[in-house]
């Protein structure tokens, strides 16, 4: 049971999606400034993306707790 690198992709971006809105909420909350929070989840956005891509496409050939179906 694999994972294609598109759903791997997919994925990816719609949880940055998620974490980034929340990760300008709260820099926004802290800083009061748009100028400031839209900055930090744009660069939040790239790092946290690839990051989590690369862990999952890691994870994708690790064979523990894999379950094979037969058919």
């Amino acid at each position: 049971m694999t994972e294609s690198g598109l759903r791997s992709l997919i994925k990816a971006l719609s949880w940055r999606l998620t974490g980034s809105t929340l990760t300008f909420i709260i820099a926004y909350a802290v800083t009061g400034s748009i100028a400031i929070a839209g900055p930090v989840a744009i660069i939040q956005v790239i790092l946290n993306t690839v990051a989590y891509w690369v862990h999952e496409r890691v994870w994708n050939k690790v064979k523990w707790g894999k379950i094979i179906a037969n058919g």
